[in-house]
């Protein structure tokens, strides 16, 4: 349990230390505001914003983001907005939430598919491990007459499928050889996997009056697989091709594809931000890890609103998608007026093909429906695909019980099972 007493005056003891970090991130968050506000000033056309950048080639510094043609869009307006955060107003106020399902009805025929998933990772202290992944998916066509579909795909992952010749070794003989990261791979390939199908599925039988925008895919989670650079780099490639196949197969069956990132922590305005002010006589921006880009967004955006379309440009990870290295776009979208925006990432050709505002119409009327600030096709794939606690105990029941008809020993630590049962 919690010591309130003692939390208390634990607290009170680092109360400098606390405000002088919050007096420090304000300034530095103010800076990079300004930097941001005043962009449309600074560079009035995407070419002279982009000529101030580093350019692309190896061994130059990351540019973070560079702009599209949604930013020649945006400056045109700029001059006239009430704020000068980079923004695409959506215009419309609700004062009911009637008013706002009734306005979401502009979704209506456009089929919306999204996959999520969960596991269980091998448990050190069962005697045979075992893994389970599980990807749940939801396809609505938002027709009448047309049903909804709810479905999972599950994987058991024997100890072969487990095994990692990275882990453990024997001049370690209680090291544990079985890997975390084969169960988290196996789920995003399959994932992914499952998206790409339901892509050519969905494609095939596009009804001819649906929308340029529909059928729209939701993945829950980024389309740049940076989580990967520190992986070994057999991990890191089948990322990487699993990613860059989901851009692939989006663009040849022109199917939009949203990743989507309800709390970001991407950093590619702020680091384009950087190498602008680096440019000038004066610098006056100071590196910091402190500020992303949603913080920088937060407050200056209404519900509905977002910033135009950015090209990220991190280098890292993304020279590794080969032609598509520069083939993800991104923007922030204000889903919650409590919370930073959420990140948005999409194929490229989007927006080229002008679909960018008609997609971000589904998406707010996907949130409106999800009631929460959050795309309520993406909500309830994850209700479909999600593995709690006790789901947890019950498939160690279930597998138990099928290794005694197999006639195969299977124990694991009372202790632990003990724990298990306690925070169910």
């Amino acid at each position: 349990m919690l010591h309130k007493g003692k939390l208390q005056a634990a607290l009170q003891a680092k109360r400098g230390q606390f405000k002088l970090y919050d007096g420090t991130f304000g300034e530095q968050l103010q800076a990079y505001r300004q930097a941001l506000e005043t962009l449309y000033r600074r560079f009035p056309s995407s070419a002279e914003l982009e000529q101030a950048l580093p350019p692309e080639q190896p061994g130059m510094p990351p540019a973070g983001a560079r702009s599209t043609i949604e930013f020649d869009r945006w400056l045109v307006t700029a001059e006239m907005q009430e704020y000068r955060a980079p923004c695409f107003p959506f215009g419309t106020v609700f004062s009911t939430h009637e008013q706002a399902r009734q306005w979401a009805e502009c979704i209506e025929g456009v089929t919306t598919v999204a996959v999520d998933g969960s596991h269980i990772l091998p448990w050190r202290d069962a005697s045979v491990p075992v893994a389970l992944v599980q990807v749940g998916f939801f396809i609505n066509p938002h027709r009448f007459n047309h049903p909804y579909i709810k479905d999972v795909r599950m994987e058991v992952l024997a100890p072969d499928e487990l095994m990692d010749e990275l882990q453990g070794s024997t001049e370690e003989p209680d090291s544990y050889p079985y890997s975390d990261m084969q169960v988290t791979l196996k789920r995003y390939l399959l994932e992914v996997e499952i998206l790409c199908t339901l892509m050519e599925q969905q494609a095939a039988k596009r009804l001819p009056d649906e929308p340029a925008h529909g059928p729209l895919f939701f993945f829950d989670g980024s389309l740049v697989v940076s989580f990967a650079l520190t992986m070994p780099p057999r991990y890191r490639q089948l990322y990487i091709d699993s990613a860059v196949r989901l851009l692939r197969t989006s663009e040849e069956l022109q199917v939009p594809l949203i990743g989507y990132i309800d709390t970001s922590y991407a950093r590619d305005l702020i680091t384009m931000l950087r190498r602008l002010d680096a440019m000038q006589q004066q610098p006056v921006l100071r590196e910091t890890k402190r500020i992303h880009d949603a913080l920088l967004l937060q407050g200056r955006l209404q519900w509905g609103d977002r910033t135009p379309a950015f090209i990220c440009a991190r280098n890292d990870i993304l020279d590794l998608y080969g032609p598509y290295h520069d083939q993800i776009a991104f923007c922030y979208l204000q889903t919650a007026a409590s919370r930073p925006p959420a990140r948005l990432e999409f194929p490229r050709w989007m927006v080229d093909a002008g679909l960018i505002e008609p997609v971000m119409d589904a998406i707010r009327a996907e949130v409106i429906a999800g009631g929460n600030g959050y795309p309520y096709a993406i909500e309830t794939a994850d209700a479909v695909s999600v593995i709690t606690m006790q789901d947890r105990a019950e498939f160690y029941a279930h597998f138990q019980e099928f290794m005694r008809r197999q006639g195969i020993n299977f124990a694991f630590s009372q202790k632990a099972m003990s724990k298990v049962r306690r925070r169910v």
